[in-house]
């Protein structure tokens, strides 16, 4: 397997790096503090910087007006985005539009792709997707209870979502709701297209994350469906494939997270060994000089290569051998990075000590909102089980 930088990517891997490091980076107190409304129109002037350049979408097909990356070489530019927290989001391939992009390319008709597609595709609007339910197991979600039911020519969607990432701005939401209440475990579900300005859909709250409510792209919400009523041309696919279509976007999704937070680690990594070799302690000593800050260093370098060389074999086997080969590796990836990840954070608050928990670095922004690494798209505690049932079978 050939982990290294494809020839084509190589250059502009350098300059999307010196971008996010040079100007991403240098803006980010000013936008993290004010407030993703407040901070919109100077996201939207680095994204047409962005465009202008050729980066926008790389994780897209050259059709939509993306990069045309394959899963490896977006997941080698996601790793470079993840320094920032608005790196994806500048580039156009931040979750949850970017998976909402790709499973309306696959499974949109042209009614869709002409209405949600091609402005969602140039930036123009927001979209969000409802999965999640307050009253059900999200480790579960066969179980779902939001129901969509057929009436006429519409569904008549009624329940409640939470936890839906950018809802609150979105154009339109993905909704996965029951439509086959009788129908086989993993057919039960459909996907169906509800603009957000339908009757019957209410944002009742931005969620509360660690004491930060959030707002337009950067907040999860809360939503009622309360006889909401599309048409059911809006069925994205064939009904009963819900799940099915879910899978075509958790594959790529997941290698494009760990990558990003690989990025985190490189960024926490960096912070803590700048932190450990300027913070004075008695004379020329420094946190530099003492063993158990060497061993953090250390600890983390060799964690942060592990989690990047195994993203990487997972994207290469998704490349080269397609999704169902891969499960394994998919799964084994997001609960190692996600563990890796919150380590070297804390480590980095660690040694940073008070200033570490103050927002003057990206460090408390990182601890509080990639906690939930280990929970969304699967809990550690399911990947781990998934990945160790995979591995049993072999042995037969």
């Amino acid at each position: 397997m050939d982990f290294s930088i494809p020839e084509r990517l190589a250059p502009v891997l350098r300059e999307i790096h010196d971008f996010v490091n040079e100007v991403l980076i240098a803006e980010e107190p000013e936008l993290l503090q004010t407030g993703f409304f407040t901070a919109e129109a100077r996201l939207g002037a680095l994204r047409e910087q962005v465009k202008a350049k050729g980066w926008w979408l790389p994780q897209a097909p050259r059709e939509l007006g993306g990069m045309g990356l394959s899963v490896l070489e977006h997941g080698l530019v996601s790793e470079v985005l993840g320094r920032s927290p608005y790196g994806h989001y500048v580039f156009g391939c931040q979750a949850p539009d970017a998976g909402n992009l790709e499973i309306l390319h696959l499974f949109g008709n042209e009614d869709q792709k002409a209405r949600f597609l091609q402005p969602l595709s140039r930036g123009e609007i927001r979209s969000c997707f409802a999965m999640t339910e307050p009253g059900t197991a999200g480790s579960n979600p066969t179980q779902l209870a939001c129901t969509a039911v057929k009436d006429g020519d519409d569904y008549v969607i009624n329940g409640c979502k939470w936890f839906t990432t950018a809802a609150d701005g979105a154009a339109f939401a993905i909704v996965m709701a029951v439509t086959t209440p009788d129908g086989p475990k993993h057919g039960r579900a459909s996907q169906i297209i509800v603009p957000c300005d339908t009757p019957g859909f209410s944002i009742s709250r931005n969620i509360p994350v660690m004491g930060h409510r959030g707002e337009g792209w950067a907040s999860h919400s809360e939503i009622r469906y309360e006889d909401c009523r599309v048409p059911r041309t809006n069925l994205l696919g064939e009904e009963g494939a819900g799940f099915l279509i879910a899978q075509e976007r958790l594959g790529p999704g997941r290698i494009h997270h760990c990558m990003r937070w690989v990025g985190i680690c490189e960024r926490a990594f960096d912070m803590m060994c700048q932190r450990a070799c300027s913070r004075q302690l008695d004379g020329d000593k420094t946190l530099a000089h003492k063993q158990l800050v060497q061993a953090f260093i250390a600890e983390s370098r060799a964690q942060i290569n592990a989690a990047r060389l195994m993203v990487l074999d997972a994207a290469w086997k998704i490349d080269n051998v397609g999704f169902s080969a891969a499960r394994v590796e998919i799964s084994l990836i997001k609960f190692f990075v996600a563990d890796v990840m919150m380590k070297v954070v804390d480590r980095a608050i660690q040694v940073h000590g008070a200033l570490g928990l103050t927002d003057d670095t990206v460090l408390a922004f990182y601890y509080a909102h990639e906690r939930g690494a280990r929970i969304y798209d699967g809990p550690d505690e399911v990947h781990k089980v998934s990945a160790a049932r995979r591995i049993l079978r072999s042995y037969g």
